[in-house]
């Protein structure tokens, strides 16, 4: 059984993750797939919406770090930015039903997101700084403009989780529902969309998303310099050895 799980109906392709014992933490090869789903889902002219999903416990624990330290991004042809390019770019509406913990680009991928349906059990956070890394998927340009500065220092900087209302009242999520009604719900939203005329919801999107796209391209390959530099310093080899020995880091001589 594979770790993204692809359904084709009634005009919606359905992305699940499919990693629960793992916390739905994404590897290398999820990445691919999910970039190589996107693709397929641009071209295929029976595809006019995309769905991304997880259980109602949790949506993602964001990268699976054994994994990402084993195979880290080393160009930008690497699985995860063609998934990141992939999702910023993708021309017709995308969905997402978030419930649970949604961590790193758990997170971030929402904001390339048109419509997000959260269950009220959902924890939003981007814990990038607390790696010693910095943010990714825009997110550097994209939560200040969502959020307002402040609040975007305090998610960003801080790294704390925050829930599915707070969410909300920033307009990361359309709708909070009960966790066991939220896939269900984004489901529907997602056929009402894929009932609509193709061209229109295209050109739609299109407008909407034009004055901002060159900004949101330009500074998601900055942040993916960054990250790959900064993912070799001490502060982020501190911060995933400490994980992966369950202890807390120590970042007073970094």
């Amino acid at each position: 059984m594979s770790d993204i799980l692809v359904h084709t109906e009634a005009g919606v392709m359905t992305l699940t993750f499919n990693r629960l014992d793992k916390k739905n933490s994404i590897t290398s090869a999820m990445y691919g797939e999910l970039a190589d789903a996107l693709a397929q889902a641009e071209q295929d002219g029976a595809v006019r919406a995309v769905l991304i999903q997880g259980d109602a416990t949790i949506f993602s624990a964001g990268n699976d770090i054994g994994d990402f330290l084993n195979q880290p991004p080393s160009t930008q042809e690497s699985p995860v930015f063609r998934f990141l390019r992939g999702i910023a770019t993708f021309p017709k509406p995308i969905v997402a039903a978030v419930c649970g913990p949604a961590v790193g680009i758990g997170t971030t991928m929402l904001f390339h997101c048109d419509l997000v349906y959260a269950g009220d059990n959902a924890a939003f956070s981007m814990p990038f700084v607390n790696l010693g890394l910095c943010p990714e998927a825009a997110s550097s340009l994209l939560v200040p403009q969502m959020f307002g500065y402040h609040r975007a220092a305090e998610a960003l900087l801080l790294g704390e989780p925050f829930m599915a209302e707070a969410a909300l009242e920033v307009g990361l999520v359309n709708r909070v529902v009960p966790p066991t009604e939220a896939n269900a719900i984004a489901q529907a939203q997602a056929r009402k969309l894929a009932a609509k005329p193709l061209t229109a919801l295209i050109e739609t999107k299109r407008l909407m998303k034009k004055s901002q796209q060159p900004a949101l391209l330009e500074r998601m390959g900055e942040e993916g310099q960054s990250f790959g530099r900064m993912l070799r310093e001490p502060a982020a080899r501190e911060a995933f050895t400490a994980f992966m020995e369950k202890r807390k880091p120590d970042f007073s001589k970094v």
